[in-house]
């Protein structure tokens, strides 16, 4: 990377004052400019961050947290797993928040661990945090016996709130359960009697909201609420699930709470000989990767991990730096189903294969 040597010619790096210089203002315009306060002319920021730019100049964010208290950094505290889910939500904030200019800190709980979200915010809490993320997808149940202290902002994601204090308690990623909905009313909309579900297991919020979801939509179109098969989100599961669906005939449509689950059912399906979607409409929940290249190539709800970290991360980052202000209001995310070849009217009953 090149580096701003300044007027001087010198290879040090670049300050405020070599930028003030340059733009012709005074060191408190260049300050007030980059702490983005008001009472400064639109002329007098374009010289600065055109001075900025020139040099190669960054502020000192240590000097800046010294000044006001702030570390200016976020601590996420999300669920040890490779899982799809899990995993392309914490991306998804890692680049909304360097984005945002915070330095991100990151802490592991592990599965089974009731304590472990208390030790997480104690552990981000040392270090000095302006707020925190939690991304705990998981019922633990025997945790704390009272509600954790916490005098930052917090963002919970996807999950109800943990009992904490906090002098801001902001939530994004609900609406599992439109989603789940959306799919279900797909399969109704086709044609099917009913609609089978092969859920995730129900420690899980986000299983928990998917099959309400579904049955919810049952209910409101008054259709017959079938027994529900719990996998444990893997394909192995959707497999088991799929030989034990393939021996019902009256089983026309299957909604799977996640797609390597719906993967392992179509494959348990074909290899019994219930086609799909011919005999059997398949659809499945985060539209992985590969849901676009299997046969057939899987109907499926894609979810919006980047929509939602980047407008939960504005919330958390609004109620930092202005903590007398009333939090910014929450949208609701996105239904996206994408269509693709597992899902079809059924067959006429009385036809032959």
């Amino acid at each position: 990377m090149k580096r701003g040597t300044g007027r001087s010619g010198s290879s040090a790096a670049p300050n405020s004052v070599d930028v003030a210089r340059l733009a012709g203002v005074s060191q408190k315009t260049v300050s007030r400019v980059f702490n983005e306060e008001p009472y400064v002319s639109a002329e007098a920021r374009r010289r600065v961050l055109e001075a900025a730019d020139q040099l190669g100049y960054r502020r000192n964010n240590a000097a800046r947290a010294l000044a006001s208290g702030r570390t200016r950094s976020i601590g996420v505290i999300t669920l040890g797993t490779a899982l799809y889910g899990p995993a392309s939500l914490l991306m998804g904030v890692e680049r909304v928040v360097r984005d945002t200019g915070y330095a991100l800190r990151v802490v592991n709980t592990m599965e089974g661990d009731p304590a472990g979200l208390a030790g997480a915010v104690d552990s981000l809490l040392d270090q000095g945090v302006d707020g925190i993320v939690i991304s705990e997808p998981i019922d633990e149940p025997g945790g704390e016996a009272g509600p954790l202290r916490v005098d930052v902002p917090v963002l919970v994601i996807g999950a109800p709130p943990p009992p904490l204090t906090s002098p801001a308690l902001l939530t994004a990623g609900g609406g599992a359960d439109l989603m789940a909905g959306a799919a279900t009313e797909h399969l109704l909309g086709l044609g099917h009697v009913t609609v089978h579900h092969l859920a995730g297991p129900q420690r899980w919020f986000a299983a928990q909201d998917r099959l309400e979801g579904w049955r919810t939509t049952l209910i409101s179109h008054g259709r017959d609420v079938p027994a529900v098969v719990e996998g444990d989100w893997s394909a192995a599961s959707g497999y088991a699930a799929g030989r034990e669906f393939a021996q019902d005939p009256e089983v026309t449509a299957v909604f799977a709470a996640n797609d390597d689950m719906a993967i392992g059912l179509v494959r348990a399906l074909t290899e019994a000989g219930r086609r799909v979607p011919d005999d059997v409409s398949v659809v499945g929940f985060d539209d992985i990767p590969v849901a676009a290249y299997v046969t057939p190539p899987l109907t499926t709800v894609r979810q919006p991990f980047d929509a939602v970290a980047h407008e939960g991360l504005k919330r958390l980052v609004h109620a930092i730096e202005n903590p007398d202000t009333d939090p910014l209001p929450a949208s609701a995310p996105p239904v996206d189903l994408v269509v693709r070849a597992s899902t079809a009217p059924p067959r006429p009953t009385g036809t032959g294969r």
